[in-house]
Parts: C-alpha cells; sequence; structure tokens
C-alpha cells in the first residue's frame, strides 16, 4: 500500500465522480472513514489502495487514481466490508460499478482483469469445473504470453511433483454450463445489467 501524500490543487478532480456511482454513489458521501472496510478485506494486503483509501479518493473526485487501481480488481465480492459498514454503505456493489466503469474506458488494469475473468468463465464454463493448466495457458496467451515465463518454474515443479498434469483442450462442442451462462445473460439483460 502507498502512503504517499496527494496534492488537491494540483490533481484533476472530477466532483461528479461519486454522483455517477449513483445509486450507490450518493450514499459512499455517508463514509467516515473508520477503516472497517479495510480491516474486513481478505485481500487488503495485497492492494495497491486500501478499500478506506479508495472510497476516500472516490469521495474526493480522484477519478483516474480509483480507476487505474488495481485494488478494485482484486475484490472477491465477499461482502465482508458491505456487511460490517457501520454506516450501511454497498461497498462491494460500488466495486462492481467502478469495475464495469473501468471496463468502459478499457484502462490497462481492467484489460489484464477482464482477460482473467473472461478466460476464467470460458474454462468453467466447458468443463463445469476449472482445469488448471488450461486456464493459465489460455490467460497468458490471452494477456501478455512473457508474463507466463514468470510462472514456468512453478508449473514444472507442480508437474514434477505430480500436482499438476497436462489436459488436452476440449476441441468443440457444448459446454457443460451453457445453458445455465445463457439463462444468466437473459436475467442480467432483463434487468440491464452489464451495459
Amino acid at each position: 500500500m502507498t502512503s504517499e501524500i496527494i496534492d488537491l490543487t494540483t490533481v484533476k478532480r472530477d466532483t461528479t465522480f461519486v454522483d455517477r456511482l449513483s445509486p450507490d454513489g450518493r450514499l459512499l458521501r455517508r463514509c467516515i472513514q473508520c477503516g472497517t472496510c479495510t480491516a474486513s478485506c481478505p485481500a487488503a494486503h495485497a492492494m495497491d489502495l486500501s478499500p478506506r483509501q479508495m472510497w476516500r479518493m472516490v469521495q474526493l473526485g480522484l477519478e483516474e487514481e480509483v480507476l487505474s487501481s488495481k485494488a478494485m480488481w482484486l475484490c472477491s465480492l465477499c461482502y465482508q466490508c458491505q456487511v460490517r459498514c457501520p454506516r450501511g454503505i454497498p461497498l462491494t456493489d460500488t466495486i462492481t460499478r467502478l469495475k464495469e466503469m473501468a471496463l468502459k474506458r478499457q484502462l490497462a488494469a481492467s484489460r489484464e482483469s477482464a482477460g482473467f475473468y473472461r478466460v476464467f468463465t470460458d474454462v468453467v464454463r466447458r468443463y463445469g469445473r476449472m482445469r488448471e493448466m488450461e486456464f493459465m495457458v489460455r490467460y497468458f496467451l490471452a494477456t501478455n504470453l512473457l508474463n507466463g515465463l514468470n510462472y514456468a518454474g512453478m508449473g514444472l515443479a507442480l508437474f514434477i511433483r505430480g500436482k499438476a498434469r497436462p489436459e488436452f483442450p476440449k476441441l468443440g462442442g457444448e459446454g457443460r454450463l451453457d445453458k445455465l451462462f445463457e439463462r444468466v445473460a437473459e436475467l442480467e439483460k432483463a434487468q440491464g445489467v452489464g451495459r
């Protein structure tokens, strides 16, 4: 986590940012910076901004900094922050809205994370379970093959110990969860989700 000081007189601020996260955004004005969200978050230690810092930056209108952060992409949607928030702010739901905004603007962190989610759901959709080897290969092919080389040693060690085995990808046909995914897409379309 960073502890740098941001000079608010020199940074571009958008005072409508918190309102554009509506209806959740307006509720963010109630945040008292107690830190319960950060203390409740199992992924806070790995984030570049703690949840508390991210919400304060949203309040201050620091849209570029928030949407460029990787913090929201590390959220596992466990709802711990939302359940424990003493002000009743729908934090997890707002993180989903932040992700949508970042994806629309095609920021670097969101492209990488969107690739991760796309490949993950495709593998689960096709097999009804996770096939780690195929997932990793497809993910690095879709994002940055050179990053995959950083994991080659770990993959080899897992293979030698019998913890990972090569699996050949399915070459066609219907996935095991196609009908479930199609139904979810229908429900989301009917509710106007993911526009």
